[in-house]
């Protein structure tokens, strides 16, 4: 196990038998510690490894065998320059604005003199990604030797390889860095499924999937009966093309640290379909205003993901969407109290609820 979030280079470890230090990039040594493990397990028992790399996380600091990589200017995402003109002040005030907030320690080097604003923020912008993007590339490799091993041994078409993340991350997005706030590119994680043996390559499920989900698909996928109590649906069915129950209509999502002091990302919930995003600021104790306590109100976000996929206009308060507000505040509702997350006392019941 890794000491708070882990060093990159000559990790700290703390196991059964105490702590240590491995020497080496972190990428690398838990790639290793892993197949080691692997290589010590004999017999034909089934086994299951979860692999839990430190990168890409903050702050940063690839692998000198890739700082050559990605010198060419990365371009900046679409959103890069969002105003967030009709946004709520709860997600305008996050402390994650690249232009901001990336500290010396994320840059590594001074930026070179005489920038202005745009110039400052598009030279953060490309030194963040280079080193973000070679520290992906440390993953990229080490996958590769997962993956390598298991052919090896003729053991990769039988195992079910499964490749995602904690969270997405901001990239530029909206001009951000970081996670936590509701919006697609945060929401959204990587989820990718190999088993040759059982699941045709090249398939795409687009159905509404949660990490909640993982555990029960997992244990499908094994034969394992779950526990009553687990949450969560298994999508495994669907997967193999199967399907034994009705796709997921819409997923809740509940960011639940009220941080003043770090990101000043509010307290928020909110609900996801296919097509629209109702979203919740409930603002949770004070805020913060320079150096001053101030109290924000609550406030309501709904984005049309079918036309407006990057989320740039908030139409919670136009005509056309009370509807649809209001179904969703309704499908929220009750969401929350099948899975017992009691709504936030400022939250309205909804008619009829």
């Amino acid at each position: 196990m890794l000491i708070d979030q882990g060093e990159y280079h000559d990790p700290r470890l703390l196991s059964a038998d105490g702590l240590r230090v491995e020497h080496g990039y972190a990428t690398d040594v838990i790639t290793d510690l892993s197949l080691r493990w692997l290589e010590n397990l004999g017999g034909d028992d089934p086994w299951c490894l979860l692999i839990c790399h430190k990168a890409p996380h903050r702050p940063w600091e690839p692998n000198e065998r890739h700082g050559d990589l990605y010198r060419e200017p990365i371009p900046v995402p679409a959103t890069f320059h969002d105003d967030y003109s009709t946004r709520s002040s709860s997600a305008r005030r996050a402390v994650m604005r690249i232009a901001e907030y990336l500290t010396s320690e994320d840059l590594k080097r001074p930026p070179p003199e005489g920038l202005g604003y745009e110039e400052l923020t598009l030279w953060k912008y490309q030194r963040f990604m280079e080193d973000y993007l070679r520290c992906v590339a440390s993953i990229d490799d080490n996958v590769g030797r997962v993956i390598d091993w298991l052919r090896a041994r003729h053991e990769f078409d039988d195992t079910v390889v499964i490749y995602s993340s904690d969270q997405g991350f901001f990239l530029g997005d909206h001009g951000w860095f970081d996670k936590r706030l509701m919006y697609e590119e945060s929401l959204r994680m990587p989820f990718l499924v190999s088993c040759p043996s059982l699941l045709p390559a090249g398939r795409v499920f687009d159905g509404i999937v949660t990490n909640v989900d993982f555990a029960q698909s997992i244990l499908d996928a094994a034969a394992v009966e779950q526990h009553p109590r687990m949450q969560g649906r298994s999508f495994w069915p669907d997967l193999l093309g199967t399907p034994t129950e009705p796709p997921a209509e819409g997923m809740y999502y509940r960011y639940w640290e009220h941080d003043d002091r770090w990101h000043r990302v509010p307290g928020h919930h909110g609900y996801r379909t296919d097509r629209y995003k109702l979203v919740y600021f409930y603002n949770d104790g004070l805020g913060l205003q320079g150096t001053s306590p101030v109290t924000y109100p609550p406030e309501w976000e709904l984005y049309d993901l079918q036309n407006d996929p990057y989320e740039l206009h908030n139409v919670y308060d136009e005509a056309p969407y009370r509807a649809v507000s209001k179904e969703l505040e309704v499908a929220m509702w009750d969401l929350q109290q099948r899975l017992g997350d009691a709504p936030h006392a400022s939250q309205e019941r909804p008619s009829g609820r």
